[in-house]
């Protein structure tokens, strides 16, 4: 299966994600807003950044560059990074 052909909607994703995430910060994936920032309110360091990537990439098969952690600061952010380089069309 390539990354383009991920089943389900945008809002499916964006849950999956929420669930991936929250399983690295440590916290419950209601806790996890779209807008909520990883290290102001979920006291996230740059390895757990890392480690998101990590997975984004063992998941999706989708290699977001490091050079992107700056801006991936919180849920809605990493979805649209994710949905750009995988080539979703949401």
């Amino acid at each position: 299966m390539s990354n383009t052909d991920e089943a389900g909607d945008p809002r499916e994703r964006l849950e999956e994600l929420r669930g991936i995430i929250a399983e690295v910060l440590e916290i419950e994936p209601e806790e996890l807003t779209d807008d909520s920032d990883f290290m102001e309110d979920h006291e996230a360091d740059s390895l757990r950044a890392i480690e998101i990537l990590a997975r984004l990439d063992k998941r999706y098969h989708v290699e977001i560059p490091q050079s992107e952690l700056p801006e991936l600061t919180n849920l809605k952010a990493v979805h649209e990074s994710l949905s750009r380089h995988a080539g979703w069309r949401d």
